[in-house]
């Protein structure tokens, strides 16, 4: 390692990035602090302390389970052949940039085809889904609450004819609706974070059972005039509506703030992923909410690496095959209960 460049520091720029994890042993020394920050390596299988670092092969052997691991071992990045170096400019690129980044875009800076890098980005955009929120609730007493749904996919007047008449002989209506897929949002105004979710429809008892399940009871919902909303909301919250045929602001009674995610939602997927298969719509909403809730932690404006370190920090216990990906079960490794299947479902 050149003199000039081994004690560099930790990046704040995409070009220092580049720059800083170009050298295998520092990119290695920064992914091995981020999971084992106390410096306490441990078997990700038996969770023993016992092991030794085999430095050529960049390591450990662990001795109560007899068997080898390396850093990747247990994360999103296992079986992996691509280099951290790599993954570690993939991550930074998807976090930090604000419409997102193609496969295609991806491949050519990383030197690596189209089909790596897409199955690359949908890994990091795994990482990037908040588990079940934590089973923790937004709002409160006091707390206002914005919610909102809005419709992902093609208009249907730039639709073929014969998809256009396949959608209504289903549906029985070609409407603003037809094709599209539901996606449900709620944000917090005082936490200034989104939480979004695709829904299967619109009913009531959907779109209820969301906000019940991820905002606290006593809280101010607001929504739009929405038939879902209509009923049953003001058990157990303070709802009030605007009705945007004759406003869109009434007050303090407005959905803007959800209107501007999904502003930034849809420029990412129009602009830059052009077409994205509903089968897969729930991570590219993951990935915006990631970027959307880590602006900011309270009054401070977040950096490029806060949001880095931030997705890299949850690398572990993170897994998804190339056969739950695609929901096709000609690996071996495919589990008939796993994730493709379900979201096809």
């Amino acid at each position: 390692m050149d003199a000039t460049t081994k004690h560099l520091p930790e990046p704040k720029t995409l070009q220092e990035a580049i720059v800083y994890f170009g050298d295998p042993d520092r990119c290695f020394d920064y992914a091995k602090k981020l999971r084992w920050p106390d410096g306490d390596v441990r078997c990700p299988r038996c969770n023993a302390a016992k092991n030794s670092f085999i430095k050529t092969r960049r390591l450990w052997f662990c001795y109560p389970c007899k068997r080898q691991f390396t850093i990747k071992v247990k994360t999103i990045m296992e079986d992996s052949p691509i280099g951290l170096d790599k993954w570690m400019t993939a991550f930074w690129l998807l976090a930090n940039a604000k419409n997102g980044i193609s496969s295609h875009e991806l491949g050519r800076a990383l030197g690596v085809t189209q089909t790596t890098a897409w199955f690359m980005l949908q890994r990091i955009r795994e990482v990037m889904k908040a588990a079940k929120w934590d089973n923790t609730k937004i709002g409160g007493s006091g707390n206002e609450v914005e919610v909102d749904e809005t419709f992902v996919g093609g208009k249907v007047r730039n639709m073929h004819k014969s998809r256009r008449v396949r959608f209504a002989t289903q549906e029985g209506f070609v409407g603003a609706s037809t094709g599209k897929t539901i996606v449900q949002g709620i944000l917090d105004r005082d936490l200034r974070k989104v939480r979004a979710t695709v829904v299967p429809n619109v009913t009531r008892e959907t779109l209820q059972n969301e906000i019940l399940k991820n905002v606290k009871f006593g809280s101010t919902v607001y929504t739009d005039n929405a038939v879902g909303y209509d009923n049953g909301l003001q058990r157990r919250f303070i709802h009030v509506f605007v009705n945007k045929t004759e406003s869109y602001v009434k007050g303090r009674v407005h959905v803007n703030g959800m209107e501007n995610f999904w502003a930034l939602l849809k420029r990412s997927l129009r602009g830059t992923y052009v077409a994205v298969e509903p089968f897969h719509l729930s991570r590219y909403v993951d990935e915006q909410v990631f970027r959307y809730n880590n602006r900011k932690d309270g009054v401070r404006k977040l950096t490029d690496r806060d949001r880095f370190t931030a997705v890299m920090s949850q690398v572990l216990g993170r897994r998804l095959t190339y056969s739950d990906l695609t929901a096709k079960s000609d690996s071996p490794h495919h589990a008939p209960t796993g994730t493709g299947q379900t979201a096809q479902a």
